[in-house]
């Protein structure tokens, strides 16, 4: 499917570190360029993909996002030239509230989808656990290797992960930082799908669960989202199901998407779903 260029109401970020496409009318891609650095984020990458994700949740024409990376690797974490060249300065560093590559910690509107093209470590695979859907090259590799270098996985990862894939093998992860296949990665529930390492393959297999995705009813995919959240962020069931009654679910009756997809069940034709 060729790219396309719609119209925005707002124009999209700058970005100098990663490349903003659009497969779709409804479908953002956001691709990490920095290939010889194999993709590591460095603070004004962080601030990019913030900005970038912002711009998304609040582009009604847009449905959900995917990211990947550019070269051999999706991300292979933090830019640690960077990150030793301030600890030399005293220099702190600020990352943003929604965490690595403004996706480890993100709540946000809207899914996004992960296309896991080759190397996914530290930071990178901190990304993708906390992303909506995963889809990985069979030659695409997960590891947390935080604790070879003396740090940890302090971007939201662990808590999360252990809710993913369990204790025994959070822990594996964590603790040995040893690296995972992307069919163990499936195994293990940290991936959706696994595809060939042809060129473009995991991008177009991305697409098409986005395009999957954006063909429901706006409303409805953000709420649907919002309650599996509640549920996976350490709410009880009971809670969560109460927040989402008295908080999200009147949202969804006061638009008009929920009376089309009725109406349009009842004509036997596709809904005309609102932005």
């Amino acid at each position: 499917m060729a790219p396309t260029t719609p119209k925005f109401n707002n124009p999209p970020p700058t970005c100098k570190y990663c490349i903003l496409s659009f497969p779709s009318p409804a479908i953002l891609l956001i691709t990490l360029n920095r290939p010889k650095s194999l993709n590591c984020i460095n603070m004004d990458g962080h601030a990019e993909l913030e900005a970038t994700y912002a711009w998304l949740d609040a582009e009604p024409s847009l449905r959900v996002g995917i990211l990947t990376g550019n070269g051999r690797a999706f991300c292979a974490g933090a830019d640690l030239k960077e990150w030793d060249s301030q600890n030399a300065a005293g220099k702190p560093r600020a990352m943003p509230h929604s965490g690595f590559g403004a996706l480890s910690r993100r709540t946000g509107r809207k899914p996004v989808i992960a296309a896991v093209n080759g190397i996914c470590f530290g930071g990178g695979c901190e990304m993708i656990i906390n992303c909506d859907m995963v889809v990985a090259s069979r030659k695409a590799t997960f590891a947390l290797p935080e604790v070879k270098r003396g740090v940890i996985a302090l971007a939201g990862a662990l808590p999360r992960l252990i809710r993913t894939v369990g204790r025994p093998r959070a822990m594996e992860m964590a603790l040995t930082g040893r690296t995972l296949p992307a069919e163990e990665a499936r195994e293990w529930g940290l991936v959706n799908k696994v595809v060939g390492d042809g060129d473009g393959e995991v991008v177009a297999a991305a697409v098409e669960m986005a395009t999957l995705v954006a063909e429901n009813s706006p409303d409805a995919v953000i709420v649907s989202r919002e309650g599996i959240k509640l549920g996976w962020e350490a709410i009880g069931a009971d809670e969560a199901t109460r927040l989402l009654m008295e908080s999200w679910y009147p949202r969804l009756l006061q638009g008009e998407n929920i009376k089309e997809g009725v109406r349009a069940f009842v004509e036997k034709r596709k809904p005309n779903w609102k932005e």
